[in-house]
């Protein structure tokens, strides 16, 4: 039914595969159109529009180690590092 096809995309110039699992797929979409541009392509175009994430630092609440979190902290919340809220996690999910 499909075959592989190899397209060349229209950013990089590179070639990629259409494999026939992702036509069948594109097929159940009801898509009419190949895709023009490669995975990482498709990837960097995606994402072009997004602004980079701020981490902000802090001192954890639990060990009063530094701590970058995606967040502005308040002070009226606990805030942890990443080892002591993985501890707090794992802990939590054993009871």
């Amino acid at each position: 039914m499909f075959e592989d096809k190899t397209l060349t995309c229209k950013d990089c110039g590179e070639e990629f595969v259409f494999t026939a699992r992702e036509q069948e797929f594109y097929e159940s979409k009801g898509f009419v159109n190949e895709p023009q541009r490669c995975k990482p392509c498709r990837d960097k175009r995606k994402n072009a529009g997004k602004a980079p994430r701020e981490y902000h630092e802090t001192v954890c609440s639990a060990c009063g180690g530094a701590a970058k979190v995606p967040f502005i902290p308040r002070d009226d919340r606990p805030v942890y590092c990443s080892e002591c809220y993985a501890k707090m996690k794992e802990n939590s999910d054993a009871e």
